[in-house]
């Protein structure tokens, strides 16, 4: 059985185009939560160190990452990319020598998908924050779990995961998360 244990030393977390042209086209309720809790993984990431990578699709015609996003992140630099996965053009320096990856973003069956498999094929686990990935229907949306699940991730929630990496309680970066998820 394999054991889905975070580690600090091992994790990174990769924001996939939340974009605002993209997410226009989202139910308005899925993406206000989705976009709360992708805060909230932002947040927690800070405080426990961990590297970020935030990507656009196309920037040109999709708008920038949505403003909640960028505030999360000041100073963060974002990787434009026109190819699907967001390994297409290589692996994204955050990215580079660890072997778990946390992401949210959209759309759960296209990039999120499809960089969740290029992760896997080059033996890094992606996590997929369930409540932090987003498509235009709850069926794509599924599916791309699933296609995720198929292709090795693994389905977690963005309170889940911190506290996983977290370990235990009463630390600064404790109160930090705690603060991030309510």
């Amino acid at each position: 059985m394999t054991s889905h244990h975070l580690d600090r030393a091992t994790t990174a977390v990769l924001i996939v185009d939340i974009q605002e042209r993209l997410g226009a086209a989202m139910d308005s309720r899925a993406l206000e939560r989705m976009v709360r809790r992708t805060v909230a993984l932002i947040t927690g990431a800070r405080a426990l160190g961990l590297p970020l990578c935030v990507t656009e699709q196309y920037p040109k015609g999709l708008g920038p990452t949505v403003a909640a996003v960028r505030e999360a992140m000041p100073g963060l630099a974002v990787r434009e990319k026109s190819s699907f996965s967001c390994l297409a053009d290589g692996i994204p320096e955050a990215l580079a020598g660890k072997s778990q990856v946390l992401i949210a973003g959209m759309e759960t069956h296209v990039c999120v998908f499809q960089t969740a498999r290029d992760l896997a094929a080059i033996g890094v686990t992606p996590y997929l924050c369930a409540d932090a990935v987003l498509s235009r229907t709850e069926e794509d949306r599924q599916v791309g779990l699933d296609l995720c699940r198929a292709a090795g991730g693994v389905v977690t929630t963005v309170e889940a995961a911190l506290f996983d990496l977290l370990g235990r309680a009463g630390t600064p970066e404790f109160k930090a998360v705690s603060a991030a998820v309510k």
